[in-house]
């Protein structure tokens, strides 16, 4: 058996960030605004380490610190931290923090605003809050009943893990509602690398193997890709879920991963799997567990490195 990994396999830049954050914060309340990612193992290791989730802001107190999921939240949300005396700990990816300057400068400016993306994903709601909820939310074609043929001028942002080609085919069916038109491709780079790839590696294997969190968007995204690409696709959230019965026939295996599963879950499938023939094509190479470094690359006055600049702070610049 042929085992194929996907390059982009496992956490995204902004997964990183956030979860850098998470794990270095101390003190002795502190919370995470919803689960950091949609992952259960790192939302379970957080609490080992006293790190609890809440739901909602009710009952926070002064000083209390909380972080802010990847996904990010509304502006109402962020005020009522803010107003509460709570520390905020800011962990929303910089992807998802530039729609929300996009989404809250053009309603002010007047566009009604379109967000292409589930609306029961938390991302979704934490954008719309920043238009004070006003925002056309549209997942596919059919969604369109929703839009108002005579709307006037329209500001078109997206989901960040949002499919590509669905994202495409909105867009195109939105010009037609509209006078004046913006549109925002606000699908990240590294969902969109990690769809493309899911896409060629899936139509060279006999089955795709799927890991990322029930609850994870992007996760379940790649599971549709791969399930139009590949004969059989199958979604799991760890090695426990995998049956090797259902793959044990096959010459070529895939397997990719959402941007919210961890490195140390993608190599326990890898050597599941490898248990089949123990031949593995394009060895995945991953730290154990404990040995996992959630930090980024440390830099010294005056080296000089090169990457694509993502996002810009009063403080920081972010690369990749």
């Amino acid at each position: 058996m042929e085992i194929l990994v996907a390059k982009t396999a496992g956490f995204c830049f902004g997964v990183k960030k956030a979860i850098e954050k998470a794990f270095n914060e101390n003190g002795e309340r502190i919370f995470t605004y919803g689960p950091i990612i949609h992952n259960k193992q790192v939302v379970d290791e957080l609490k080992n380490r006293g790190i609890d989730v809440i739901e909602n802001l009710d009952n926070i107190q002064p000083n209390d610190k909380i972080i802010i999921r990847s996904h990010g939240i509304s502006k109402s949300e962020y005020e009522k931290i803010e107003q509460s005396g709570a520390i905020i700990v800011d962990a929303t990816c910089p992807y998802v923090k530039h729609i929300h300057k996009i989404v809250e400068q053009k309603y002010n400016d007047g566009y009604k605003i379109v967000i292409v993306g589930d609306e029961n994903h938390p991302e979704v709601k934490g954008i719309n809050g920043w238009c004070k909820n006003t925002a056309i939310i549209i997942n596919d074609i059919e969604d369109l009943n929703k839009v108002d043929k005579n709307i006037g001028k329209i500001c078109i942002v997206a989901q960040t893990t949002f499919n590509q080609n669905k994202w495409y085919k909105i867009s195109a069916e939105l010009i037609k509602y509209a006078k004046e038109i913006l549109i925002y491709n606000t699908i990240c780079s590294a969902t969109d690398e990690r769809q493309n790839e899911a896409i060629e590696l899936s139509k060279k294997v006999d089955i795709m193997i799927v890991i990322g969190g029930k609850n994870s968007s992007n996760s379940r995204k790649l599971y549709e890709i791969c399930s139009d690409n590949c004969k059989k696709a199958i979604f799991i959230e760890d090695e426990n879920e995998l049956d090797l019965e259902e793959i044990k026939s096959a010459q070529r295996v895939g397997i990719t991963a959402g941007a919210s599963t961890p490195e140390y879950t993608i190599k326990a499938v890898i050597d599941k799997v490898d248990t089949l023939n123990k031949v593995v094509e394009n060895k995945y190479e991953i730290n154990n567990k404990e040995e996992i470094d959630y930090g980024f690359k440390n830099l010294s006055v005056g080296e000089i490195v090169e990457g694509k600049v993502i996002h810009i702070t009063n403080d920081e610049v972010f690369l990749i």
